[in-house]
């Protein structure tokens, strides 16, 4: 019987050449003649599942979003405490290992792009929209439970949440060495544990 393919499987694999191509060689290099040759197919086959460079930087830059959300669900779903949930669906958005290294690379090589590419700089805003409302959703949250005083500023230490994660993201990815993933860690708990401390 002919083998059946899973189409959004074979998407990923093939967004995983890409991943490696930017990573190695840069987003410039990313060109669909490069990406077939390192997903080990004809051109005519990658065109198959991507007509154009720029579908595939999109589904490559979507992937990094699928992936980390799909972390952050099985992170909350493990239970603990708001702010222990709170801290790991957090984390998933750091580069804290190698698979998250790898996302947070492209995304970054991608975010470079979307400053000359407007479907590109359109899914890195509902993004970062998406993480800035969850950190502002999250510090309602602990107020509402009691962990954050009353009458904390939601929205500002929304925003406060919300750049510190970005921050930490692009430090740990841009200065590892400085700014190791333990590190990265304690300065997330930190500030979350520094939330419940206002007055």
């Amino acid at each position: 019987m002919p083998r059946i393919v899973d189409a959004e499987q074979r998407r990923r694999e093939l967004t995983e050449a890409v991943w490696r191509v930017i990573r190695r060689d840069g987003v410039a290099a990313a060109s669909v003649r490069a990406v077939a040759r390192e997903a080990g197919t004809s051109m005519g086959a990658l065109r198959h599942w991507f007509a154009t460079q720029d579908e595939l930087l999109h589904f490559a830059m979507t992937l990094v979003v699928q992936r980390a959300r799909a972390r952050a669900v099985v992170a909350d779903a493990a239970g603990g405490t708001l702010v222990d949930r709170l801290l790991r669906v957090l984390e998933e958005t750091l580069p804290l290992d190698d698979d998250r290294r790898a996302e947070a690379e492209v995304w970054l090589a991608l975010t470079a792009r979307a400053l000359v590419d407007p479907a590109l700089a359109e899914l890195r805003d509902r993004s970062a929209d998406e993480l800035h409302g969850f950190c502002t959703e999250a510090v309602r949250v602990l107020v509402a439970e009691g962990v954050a005083p009353a009458g904390l500023d939601v929205e500002l230490e929304g925003e406060r949440l919300y750049a510190v994660v970005d921050g930490l993201a692009v430090h740990a990815l841009t200065r590892p060495s400085v700014l190791p993933p333990d590190r990265a860690r304690a300065v997330l708990a930190a500030h979350l544990a520094a939330l419940g401390d206002r007055s």
